[in-house]
């Protein structure tokens, strides 16, 4: 059926990124669209095809297929195709079909180029880079208040004795009050009203706290940054600030809130811990980290730093726990390597951490010391670790495992055995041994095995015939409903598990890349440029992949910011209607990227994308 410039208007006006462009760009927008009707199994464009613009499905569903030949997308009302290709080199890199009859939008590569250059909404949507996102220090000025403010602060009614309100501030622990009037804010009571309006003037405890309360205190939304509470308490004297929104007290910020935000920064907790002196103490330190990852994010910082700090205060936790061990035990009667695996050995931990680590011995080692002394040493460090918060490793991944301490020569052996005979279980152990990094010790250990270990495992074909395999076990949420496939059922129903079906197919690809490659890093985004630079991934396969891997990591880490802001838990399991439908879009492109560099692997193409 034809479309009139209004109905194709109207239509823009309930599309993102459309909707936030001045109302008088629309109508020449609309103008500038073709209007494609296709039957089923129309090819819409084919694989290294010039691309005739930017597709957008008015009516119908659109497949969408790699350069395998693997369908990772059905399109749908109000989804776009095609950009990818028209931003890189105006040619598709994927193929796209019509899967019943189909209305299409299109927007000439000239229109859309020009789209982007005059329209800032427009140039962010298409920024699959988050490149226009630039990174912040992360100091008080400049984090928003809802990152730092003490939540549900307590409250009272106006009638309120003084002399009840005295006692609610010592038993909680707090030094002001809200004073409400049905859900209005009509004042604040401080510890400083009680000393200088009811002790100084003789007023007797039933004094009403009306009486002597701030009337109408000021307040700031949430949105306000750290300076607007600094000048507002240094312009008018005041230690305490009411956060309101919609009329509704949502929070509070003391001086003492700013104080604690100031103290939580990375180098600030690691210095404590380095000067800790038992696992106790620090425990103390690090339960500021959930605090410090809402700040960092809040600041702006991408998620590869973020998760670098926060890593840093779990490695120093571990050597410092390695020196209590120490003068516990006496002096290690051979060198030692204690080493991380799992997320702190890829330098990449979240809010949401367990332990995995191991110990290689001096091959003069005996079995009366591995089971005695550094039996104890792993005791002691894995006990600290889980009263710090890094708890157990479920699969019991821990240098307290008998197997996972051992010489540096038995080491060579597992490496050896693993690559030779590449069963299920060696699979798994190497994808898990191969994000070794070292912490404590003496790193002479490591490093020729990590090096022997690359070498012969990347001339074995077979076995990484099997690596790729195993890594395609995790698989990026795409389904059919608007491109996102949820958990069906249990306790995560209707969410998306970003850490399985997100960050971990890149995490895997990433050691498959340094494994083709015999790159000595760990950090996932660093083996994915050292595979650009070592060509083992191409430009245009790693620029995509980088960027896609750094939205699901920064939606994941933005995800538990969010949760730990409202007092919960962190976790790695993220509804997609709390996103926007600019958000689900992005995500959902960043997830077809994987796919197709795992498409790639998976039919045998090498690792170059």
């Amino acid at each position: 059926m034809p479309l009139t410039q209004d109905q194709i208007t109207r239509f823009l006006r309930s599309v993102h990124p459309y909707d936030a462009l001045p109302p008088d760009a629309l109508p020449d927008l609309a103008a500038s669209f073709d209007v494609w009707e296709v039957e089923k199994d129309f090819a819409v464009y084919d694989l290294g095809e010039k691309l005739a613009g930017l597709f957008i499905v008015y009516e119908g569903v659109i497949e969408v297929r790699d350069e395998n030949d693997v369908v990772v997308s059905h399109l749908g009302l109000r989804n776009s195709f095609g950009e990818r290709g028209l931003l890189r080199n105006g040619m598709a890199v994927t193929s796209a079909r019509a899967e019943e009859h189909a209305l299409l939008l299109v927007l000439p590569a000239a229109k859309f180029r020009a789209l982007i250059a005059e329209h800032e909404p427009a140039r962010r949507f298409f920024d699959r880079s988050r490149s226009a996102r630039k990174a912040s220090s992360n100091d008080l000025a400049t984090s928003r208040v809802d990152s730092f403010m003490a939540r549900t602060p307590v409250s009272v009614v106006p009638d309120t004795s003084v002399g009840d309100a005295a006692r609610l501030m010592r038993g909680k622990g707090i030094s002001s009050l809200c004073i409400m009037q049905g859900t209005a804010l009509s004042g604040i009571l401080t510890s400083g009203d009680l000393v200088g309006k009811v002790l100084a003037e003789a007023r007797p405890l039933d004094t009403p706290v009306s009486d002597v309360m701030s009337p109408n205190p000021i307040s700031l939304p949430p949105t306000a940054i750290g300076s607007d509470v600094l000048h507002v308490m240094m312009e008018r004297g005041i230690g305490h600030v009411p956060i309101v929104e919609a009329g509704r007290l949502i929070g509070i910020v003391t001086q003492t809130d700013l104080t604690r935000v100031q103290a939580v920064s990375s180098a600030e907790l690691v210095a404590e811990i380095a000067n800790a002196r038992t696992a106790q103490d620090m425990a103390k330190v690090t339960a500021r980290i959930p605090q410090l990852l809402v700040q960092l994010v809040a600041g702006g910082n991408r998620h590869e730093i973020v998760t670098r700090l926060i890593t840093d205060v779990a490695d120093t936790a571990t050597r410092r726990l390695l020196a209590i061990a120490e003068d516990e035990l006496g002096p290690p009667p051979v060198p030692y390597l204690w080493l991380a695996c799992g997320s702190q050995g890829r330098q990449e931990q979240t809010g949401v951490s367990d332990q995995d680590n191991c110990l290689i011995l001096d091959d003069s080692a005996t079995d009366d010391m591995r089971t005695g002394y550094f039996a104890k040493l792993a005791q002691i460090v894995s006990d600290g670790l889980d009263t710090i918060g890094y708890f157990y490793c479920p699969g019991d991944m821990m240098a307290t495992n008998a197997r996972w301490c051992q010489p540096l020569a038995v080491w060579r052996q597992y490496f050896k055995g693993w690559i030779d005979t590449p069963n299920p279980e060696a699979q798994m152990l190497a994808s898990v041994m191969f994000d070794l990094r070292p912490i404590g010790g003496t790193f002479d250990l490591f490093a020729d095995l990590q090096e022997d270990t690359l070498k012969a495992a990347s001339a074995n074909s077979i076995f990484v015939a099997h690596m790729t395999g195993n890594s395609l076990g995790h698989q990026p949420p795409l389904g059919l409903l608007r491109g996102l496939a949820t958990i069906r059922s249990g306790e995560h129903k209707n969410q998306l598990d970003m850490k399985h079906n997100g960050v971990v197919p890149v995490v895997d690809l990433g050691r498959l890349y340094a494994l083709q490659g015999q790159l000595a890093e760990t950090n996932t985004r660093a083996r994915l440029k050292a595979a650009q630079s070592a060509q083992v991934l191409s430009s245009s396969g790693a620029a995509d992949l980088l960027d896609a891997y750094d939205l699901i990591a920064q939606t994941r880490l933005e995800h538990q910011a969010r949760q730990i802001t409202a007092g919960e838990k962190p976790d790695n399991f993220l509804s997609p209607a709390a996103l926007s439908d600019f958000e689900r879009s992005h995500l959902r492109d960043a997830f077809v990227v994987v796919k197709s560099l795992q498409s790639a692997i998976g039919h045998g193409k090498g690792m170059l994308g």
